[in-house]
This record gives structure tokens, C-alpha cells and sequence, in this order.
């Protein structure tokens, strides 16, 4: 399984750093260079213990259907959400918030394997690996965007 790990620090809260990544239509937003749209919505227009919705988007010139899954939410500590249909043969990404000096440290840590046994490897070690870290580095700055302002002050 090919896995990496990023830390970024986001100027708000845990709990407020939380709940923006929980929205799915930030998510839509952070992946708008990748013409990623929600087919399937999750109940209550946000992210909640078990909900679920259908991604589509294209990636290498090939268009991708993924359904994942959210699961372990821990307000304002974390959550997780893993692939339950799709492109990959398996794909966890588990989101983990702690209070910083500067707001939050976020923790992401993805795990991802792709099919078709050994080639699937060698795809994930010579190129996949580099291109998903760069893909939830670009979701991470879109989101930190989301709190940039020089007057606002962090919350309790």
C-alpha cells in the first residue's frame, strides 16, 4: 500500500477547522481544477458518522466515478472517509485537527492501493503517490484560503 502523510497549519480553530472539512461544497471547490462535481450529495448538505456521496472527476484525461464513505468523526479532533466504490483497489484518508499556536495543525494521512496487482504498485511508487500528495496539498491551501483574513481573530 503507497501512504503519505502532510501537515498543514490553517489560521482558525480546530473545531471551525473541522467543520470546513466537512463541507462537501469546499471540497467541490478545492477540486474545481479537476472538474471534480458531487453526483451524490450526502443527506443535510455536510459531512456527518456514515454518510456517503458519489464524486466524479477526471484525472490523467480519464474520467473517474469514486463513492466514499465517512466514518470515525471525532468533533473537533477528526474523521475519516475511505473509498467504497471505485478506481481504487483500496484508499483511506484519515483527517486528524490539533490546536497550534498559530490555529491548527492539520494531519492528513492517505493510504491508497491501485488495482491490477504488481503494475498497480509500480504505478503508485514511480507517479500516483507524488500526484495524491500534490492533490490534497492544493485541497489543503484552498482551505487555509478559506480562514485567510488579517482582521479576524481566532475564536475559543
Amino acid at each position: 500500500m503507497a501512504r503519505f502523510a502532510l501537515e498543514t497549519i490553517i489560521g482558525a480553530t480546530p473545531a471551525e477547522v473541522f467543520a470546513a472539512s466537512l463541507d462537501p461544497s469546499l471540497h467541490v471547490k478545492s477540486m474545481a481544477r479537476y472538474g471534480e462535481t458531487m453526483v451524490e450529495a450526502p443527506a443535510g448538505g455536510v459531512f456527518t458518522e456514515g454518510t456517503t456521496a458519489t464524486w466524479r472527476a477526471r484525472h490523467f484525461g480519464i474520467p473517474f466515478r469514486l463513492r466514499s464513505i465517512v466514518f470515525d468523526v471525532d468533533p473537533p479532533h477528526g474523521f475519516s472517509d475511505r473509498q467504497i466504490a471505485g478506481p481504487f483497489a483500496a484508499f483511506l484518508h484519515e483527517h486528524r485537527f490539533e490546536g497550534h499556536p498559530a490555529g491548527t495543525l492539520m494531519h492528513d494521512t492517505v493510504t491508497f492501493r491501485s488495482p491490477f496487482g504488481p503494475l498497480g504498485r509500480l504505478v503508485d511508487a514511480m507517479f500516483l503517490r507524488a500526484y495524491m500528495r500534490r492533490l490534497i496539498a492544493e485541497r489543503n491551501a484552498i482551505l487555509a484560503a478559506e480562514f485567510e483574513d488579517p482582521g479576524r481573530t481566532l475564536s475559543a
